[in-house]
């Protein structure tokens, strides 16, 4: 009985524990993994927000276990309540909230439907808005329109601002479309 007691207690004294192995520059790969699953459930959770669309731009970094939220929306509840949702996420120990809520704005608003309807409505770009969340985001303030999200190609890109470019009332366009690879 005794032996079995220091086997046991020889045993549990070599096994290295967690907490040491993510804070050891050697097992760097683990904190690496650690990392992109929060990454992947920030971007999960933040999309399946029930009114972020595509008039928002909703971006993170992740720092440890700081969480830092960027980007615009339209609604000042999505800005809470993406600050909700993250601050749920296991092993998120803080949440710095740096979204931007849009001026509320019956011009704005009128620029972002047609916006959207000289964007998506184009045969090149419609195939864009069969998606749960459209690639393209349209954030317009005080008339200036920013594009951000992914398209497919360069032409589409440039179709995208020239769209863009095309609506009455639009002050500026800032094209921060991206090429997926």
């Amino acid at each position: 009985m005794m032996k079995k007691l220091l086997i046991i207690l020889a045993v549990s004294l070599l096994v290295v524990p967690v907490g040491a192995v993510a804070k050891n520059p050697k097992f760097d790969s683990v904190s690496g993994r650690a990392k992109n699953r929060m990454e992947r459930e920030v971007r999960h959770e933040l999309v399946m927000l029930p009114y972020y669309g595509v008039f928002d731009n909703l971006t993170f970094k992740v720092d440890g276990g700081v969480v830092t939220l960027m980007g615009q929306v339209s609604r000042p509840t999505l800005k809470t309540d993406a600050e909700r949702v993250v601050q749920g996420i296991e092993g998120v120990e803080r949440v710095i909230n740096q979204i931007e809520v849009l001026p509320l704005s019956p011009h704005d608003d009128r620029i972002r439907l047609a916006t959207y309807r000289s964007i998506y409505g184009h045969p090149a770009l419609n195939r864009y808005a069969l998606q749960a969340v459209p690639p393209i985001h349209i954030i317009v303030k005080n008339g200036d329109v920013t594009l951000e999200g992914v398209v497919a190609n360069e032409a589409d890109k440039t179709i995208a601002g020239i769209q863009a470019n095309s609506v009455s009332g639009v002050f500026s366009v800032t094209n921060h479309l991206r090429v997926e690879k």
